[in-house]
């Protein structure tokens, strides 16, 4: 069935390729919609639309139309179509920090979900500023479709504020009570407890922790758990999430006498083990070592680190089937926790006996 406008379009008796030929050859790529609309005998929105794939626009007119973008060369503008069809064919992932490998295990599972779907991923960092995320993600959101925000810094009520702005968008490793958004998160007191619970078995009294950034929620659900652990004496060290940070905490650990150290994340534990090693402290004889979050090298660090391990590539997975869902109108289904699990190699030993 054709629109009125195809109607008269139709009577045109222009062929495409000898119009194209009168003006000679042209630069590939060079050739406008106009210029094919002329060649087809048709208007400009009759070119729009077929180049846009409507199902509205007569079979002949339409053939007409591809001979004659064919015979020019002509190449749609991705802007002007991402416009026109109100999708940009692109999805975005915003993360603290890059440098990080638990994001890239995000990264990973988020890629090639949306690959298979025909989706390309556009990925951003904040560098741990609260504010620069809020900046990045908005600028995210509006050259892409849909948004994954990754272990985000900012406020609970700064990201409430900015929901409808950023939606449709997903949060992984943050769960936000209330919520519009779906959330993946990972059951950072779990992990914490079963830490704990092997280090007290080993007869460690005196832990020390390696704070994470503060505007991480996972710090703060990691610390809250410690601090809520019963028998054992806590030392809270300001540190980070990289490696470097747990490196230069390590005469922090020594001076503090703690027994056994638990890192924010592997980062901090394995600069730690290193920074440990550089004074002549013997891991696990001297102290013990924890990490959290199973990065693909914390087992070669030396000793092995033990550490918590989360499904970080299912997480970017289940990402892109909520943002999916929500970008074709859909629930984004239920909110996920994942509970982690504790893996035990050499980085830990009993309590040196004195």
């Amino acid at each position: 069935m054709s629109t009125g406008e195809d109607d008269q379009d139709q009577e045109a008796q222009a062929s495409p390729a000898r119009q194209a030929g009168r003006r000679g050859p042209r630069p590939a790529g060079s050739a406008t919609i106009s210029r094919v609309a002329e060649a087809a005998g048709v208007s400009r929105a009759t070119v729009s639309r077929v180049m846009n794939g409507s199902p509205t626009v007569n079979p002949e007119l339409a053939a007409r139309v591809r001979a004659a973008a064919e015979a020019l060369d002509y190449e749609p503008s991705v802007a002007a179509r991402s416009l026109a069809l109100g999708r940009t064919g692109t999805v975005s992932l915003v993360v603290p920090d890059l440098a990080n490998p638990l994001f890239q295990g995000v990264l990973r599972g988020l890629s090639q979900a949306a690959g298979k779907a025909g989706r390309r991923l556009l990925v951003a960092e904040s560098n741990e500023d609260p504010e620069e995320e809020t900046v990045l993600a908005l600028e995210a959101r509006r050259n892409s479709d849909g948004l994954v925000l990754a272990s985000p810094r900012a406020p609970d009520a700064r990201l409430c504020e900015l929901a409808a702005r950023l939606a449709p968008f997903v949060l992984v490793y943050r769960e936000i009570p209330g919520f519009g958004a779906p959330s993946l998160s990972v059951d950072n007191a779990a992990g914490i407890d079963d830490v704990v619970a092997h280090l007290t078995g080993l007869g460690h009294r005196h832990l020390a922790y390696l704070a994470g950034p503060p505007g991480s929620a996972a710090n703060c659900e990691r610390l809250a758990a410690l601090r809520a652990a019963t028998g054992i004496r806590l030392t809270e060290l300001p540190c980070g999430s990289m490696f470097d940070e747990g490196h230069a905490a390590a005469r922090a650990v020594v001076e503090c006498g703690a027994s056994a150290v638990v890192g924010f994340n592997d980062m901090v534990a394995s600069g730690a083990l290193t920074g440990l090693h550089e004074r002549g402290v013997q891991v696990p004889g001297d102290v013990s070592v924890t990490g959290f979050d199973d990065i693909p090298f914390a087992r070669y660090t030396t000793p092995p680190l033990t550490t918590v391990s989360i499904p970080k590539s299912e997480l970017g997975a289940q990402a892109w089937e909520r943002l999916w869902a929500l970008m074709n109108g859909e629930s984004g289904g239920y909110n996920a926790r994942f509970r982690p699990r504790l893996l035990v190699r050499d980085s830990t030993g009993p309590v040196r006996s004195y």
